[in-house]
């Protein structure tokens, strides 16, 4: 065997049948429900707990993310849309119509992302015109927080079932 084959059997291009795939999906979504607006979710724990120069921080860096956010978005939106949009169709089209298993997957992981960004960008401009202070900016983050989280799971539950089934059908027909 040369090392060509030896590569291609540890790196599996079958995605739904390869375990890193899976754990890549798991991590993908512990960080985003756990990185809300680029607050880690202990931040804010620990500033509805402590106050004072907790909550400053979070504060801070909810500033920081949030004028970031809005201005690449009010300064590229119609770029970032396009593109987004762009690569979301063309993996699309190579994963359900050309039945390529490695567009699906990214499709699968991708797309969902989509709208983690859209709320992101949404909750930011909620944050911006006021709720941008103490117990309203925790209560924010907080349900911005469980918006994601829900994202999350319905989207590993349909990868997961998706994925079952590519598995069973392939190994049907092989």
């Amino acid at each position: 065997m040369d090392v060509f084959e030896t590569a291609l059997e540890v790196i599996d291009l079958r995605s739904f049948s390869n375990l890193w795939y899976w754990i890549m999906l798991a991590v993908l979504w512990s960080s985003v429900s756990h990185w809300s607006l680029g607050v880690p979710h202990d931040m804010v724990q620990r500033a509805r707990r402590e106050g004072g120069q907790a909550l400053g921080d979070v504060e801070d860096l909810v500033r920081i993310n949030v004028n970031r956010i809005l201005h690449i978005m009010d300064t590229g939106a119609l770029l970032v849309v396009g593109l987004v949009a762009f690569w979301l169709s063309t993996l699309l089209l190579l994963g359900f119509y050309y039945g390529i298993e490695f567009a699906q997957a990214l499709v699968l992981l991708l797309g969902p992302l989509s709208l983690v960004l859209w709320a992101s960008v949404r909750e930011s401009r909620r944050i911006a015109a006021g709720a941008n202070r103490g117990e309203a900016l925790l209560r924010r983050l907080t349900v911005h927080r469980r918006v994601l989280q829900v994202i999350g799971m319905v989207s590993i539950a349909v990868t997961a079932f998706y994925g079952t089934w590519q598995n069973i059908r392939v190994s049907i027909l092989y």
